[in-house]
């Protein structure tokens, strides 16, 4: 595996309504005419690809920060996190780097880049969607809404510790959300090392409600199925059966393929960023496995 330590190089482009921040690593045009490989999520900010990118040293790597996150910067006003002004975003940026990548899409990312292969198909040859929150094709869907809701108004109510507890509590949770669940208290924080304290920030983009259009989105099925982009839905084995593996088990029967599994779980790319260890190196083994199964 070839891996590269080489920063990134900042670079800039003008929507609309953002200023966008992307970064590059390598070459443009990528030597070789390979295509760049793109890695986009959402909430999180480009930064966590770090390590992950290390291990495509033969690439051309772009990163991105979602609109309202890191260094990009919007214009239009707004708060709400729409997929499709995220698909925009990141069509600007494709169009910059060369008109086509490949991609890497994980968790409100993976959203927002099926409705970018949605509306701009030629973008992307090869999606990897991993672990889309698509909350809407569950079979149990009108409570997965109410989960989403009550960790929404434990951090309005307590704040940021509670809020997260009770997000901790949603992602693991084990098969399809009861009644059970929805009328447990609240977790404690303390019982995951959250402050209990309430420091009165409400602008957590995970937890504050502006994404609920990214776990709302229904995807074109359809459309999805006759895009020339090759669409893998991914989910990571240490997954299996909590929230977002059944999403993606979801929509891939909605597609009529398989669940393409990943090593580790919903962060597994990430080595140690923001405190979240998954297994970098495998996963990037198998992300170059898929992506050359042409």
């Amino acid at each position: 595996m070839v891996t590269s330590d080489i920063p990134p190089i900042t670079q800039t482009v003008e929507t609309s309504q953002a200023v966008v921040t992307y970064y590059v690593r390598g070459p443009l045009p990528p030597v070789g005419g390979e295509l760049p490989l793109m890695m986009v999520a959402q909430p999180m900010e480009a930064a966590g690809f770090d390590t992950l990118a290390t291990f495509f040293g033969d690439r051309t790597v772009v990163t991105y920060d979602p609109r309202g996150v890191g260094r990009t910067i919007r214009t239009d006003g707004g708060v709400e996190v729409t997929p499709e002004d995220q698909a925009g975003d990141i069509h600007a940026v494709i169009t910059t780097v060369g008109g086509r990548v490949d991609m890497l899409a994980s968790s409100g990312g993976a959203v927002t880049a099926l409705e970018l292969v949605t509306l701009y198909p030629d973008d992307v040859r090869t999606l990897v969607a991993h672990e889309p929150p698509l909350l809407g094709v569950l079979p149990d869907a009108d409570r997965a809404f109410a989960a989403e809701r009550a960790v929404q108004q434990a951090y309005h109510d307590r704040g940021w510790g509670a809020g997260m507890a009770a997000f901790i509590g949603l992602t693991a949770w084990q098969g399809e959300f009861t009644d059970e669940y929805l009328q447990a208290p609240a977790p404690d924080p303390a019982q995951f090392g959250m402050p209990t304290d309430d420091n009165g920030s409400r602008d957590d983009p995970l937890l504050s409600g502006t994404a609920n259009a990214i776990t709302a989105y229904q995807p074109d099925i359809a459309a999805l199925r006759a895009v020339p982009t090759r669409v893998f839905v991914a989910a990571g084995v240490e997954s299996r059966n909590t929230l977002t593996w059944r999403t993606s088990q979801a929509l891939a029967a909605a597609l009529g393929v398989g669940v393409t599994e990943f090593p580790s779980h919903h962060g597994g790319f990430m080595g140690g960023e923001h405190g979240y260890a998954g297994q970098p190196e495998a996963f990037a083994a198998r992300l170059r496995e898929v992506l050359e199964s042409r």
